[in-house]
């Protein structure tokens, strides 16, 4: 009779509705603004508008991000062990709100104390949106808990997230209209995203639902040496080092975009946003259709597909006129269109991951285990301003406004505009190859998965004293067999 209920409540449950989805993605519009902000604009605005030289600046941000990293698996882990009438990571996205708000106002509004406090204003930073970045992934691999499904999800994620960088991206236009100096772009962004982060908050805490899966009795606590083990999964390793070539690869290309586009490619500062725009606006349209190309032919075998194009619409862009609007704009929405399906497709597939660990340890590790996807982010911002702008201040190039730059120093910024960029995306997609935890492997593992959390929430339900046992049998605590290697 058990088994009879548990297959029952193990049935696939409909797909998401829409509303719910968009409802729970309105969280990516403050974070993905505030990226666009901070990965393109606000070095530049340090360097060029607050005074601190450019090799102060990368080494503020790597520095920065160097402490900030071994905070991520503890948030994380805090997250899973989190259990409140609230809900799990309901709770730590209120949290993160505020800390970030403090934060973008101290850099983006009323920045002060030169490098020492950009390094502090930039840790809190990081602080917030570490927290809301590990509670909006993980809170979705709860929420879509099918192998299909979470492409949707995080597509749909990705695609709200545009929307949020292209208004962002207004804040420049908009100052520039209305008569005020460059100089308050970045004030104006910042100002733009302390009022949509409260907003967007209010809705996902207000109208997404969270369930909260049962633990195993009995599990062995966590301990640092299993952090390793995650990483060192084959399925988790591939990701975590996709992921951070996938993220160095275009935080690369966002350090150095407006210094090319402006001396290099002969574009204006006004010219270079709009077509920054173009490649963010085809993210809206690219993650959703990368996110069903996922479901057709597998996660692992979309991101292939599109680092392998993406890389050959950056190739092209030395070859093409300068200054030319309409040519620029098509190869921006190419490479954009395809990059949106980046971390849409890592982010769904260490949620398979996700379950597989939870089949195993009878825990939950989806915070844990976005940590570790967002430590590669964070490592990736840091050297991306760090190594580009060295490599920039090592072959002579000025960022200061109205400064002229010789022609070796503009090939020098074209260089490592180029090469890194190129790089690191075709190595991210040669991660994949050989990828075995697909749509298959993971329907079995989410029907184990089902079945046994219908056994433990009937045991609850009926306050029964089944519960230890349960524990005590091997198929249900641990797995009889060695788990299958993905």
């Amino acid at each position: 009779m058990a088994t009879t209920d548990a297959a029952a409540a193990a049935a696939p449950p409909s797909q998401l509705k829409l509303s719910t989805i968009l409802a729970f993605a309105c969280t990516s519009l403050p974070l993905s603004a505030l990226t666009i902000a901070m990965s393109v604009y606000l070095p530049r605005h340090f360097a060029s508008e607050i005074g601190i030289s450019l090799l102060a600046v990368g080494t503020a941000f790597a520095f920065v991000r160097m402490i900030d990293i071994p905070l991520d698996p503890l948030l994380g882990l805090a997250m899973d062990r989190t259990r409140t009438r609230f809900g799990r990571y309901r709770l730590w996205t209120m949290i993160g709100a505020p800390v970030l708000m403090l934060a973008i106002f101290m850099l983006f509004i009323s920045p002060s104390g030169g490098v020492a406090g950009l390094i502090f204003w930039l840790l809190i930073l990081y602080i917030g949106t570490s927290i809301l970045h590990l509670s909006h992934a993980a809170w979705a691999a709860t929420l879509a808990p099918r192998y299909n499904d979470r492409s949707r999800v995080f597509a749909i994620m990705t695609a709200v997230g545009v929307m949020g960088a292209l208004l962002v991206l207004l804040m420049p236009f908009i100052v520039a209209a209305l008569g005020r100096p460059e100089s308050e772009g970045v004030p104006a962004m910042g100002w733009f995203v302390m009022i949509l982060t409260p907003l967007a908050v209010w809705l996902v805490v207000a109208l997404t639902p969270e369930k909260i899966s049962p633990d195993v009795p009995g599990q062995q606590k966590f301990q640092l040496k299993e952090y390793w083990r995650l990483i060192a999964r084959p399925s988790m390793g591939r990701i975590v080092l996709a992921d951070l070539c996938l993220s160095l690869g275009p935080g690369w290309m966002s350090a150095l975009y407006l210094f090319f586009f402006t001396d290099s490619r002969g574009f204006t500062t006004s010219q270079a946003s709009a077509l920054l725009a173009v490649y963010i606006l085809a993210g809206f349209g690219g993650a959703p259709l990368l996110g069903r190309l996922a479901m057709r032919i597998g996660k692992h075998r979309a991101v292939m597909v599109a680092t392998t194009g993406y890389a050959l619409a950056l190739v092209a862009l030395p070859f093409l006129p300068k200054g030319d609007m309409m040519i620029g704009a098509f190869q921006m929405f190419t490479a954009g269109f395809l990059a949106a399906g980046f971390q849409v497709l890592t982010r769904a597939m260490t949620a398979d991951v996700a379950d597989e660990v939870r089949l195993e340890q009878g825990k939950e590790r989806s915070g844990l285990l976005y940590a570790i996807t967002t430590l590669t982010s964070k490592i990736s911002g840091a050297f991306a301003v760090f190594l580009t702008f060295t490599v920039l201040d090592r072959v002579g190039y000025i960022a200061t406004d109205g400064a002229v730059n010789t022609p070796e120093a503009v090939r020098g910024l074209e260089y490592a505009f180029l090469v890194g960029p190129i790089f690191f995306v075709a190595l991210g997609g040669l991660c994949f190859v050989g990828y075995k935890l697909g749509e298959e492997r993971h329907s079995e593992i989410r029907q184990e998965l089902d079945e046994r959390d219908a056994l433990y929430d009937k045991a609850l339900y009926d306050n029964a004293p089944v519960i230890e046992t349960l524990a005590s049998e091997p198929s249900i605590a641990t797995p009889l067999v060695e788990p299958r290697k993905s």
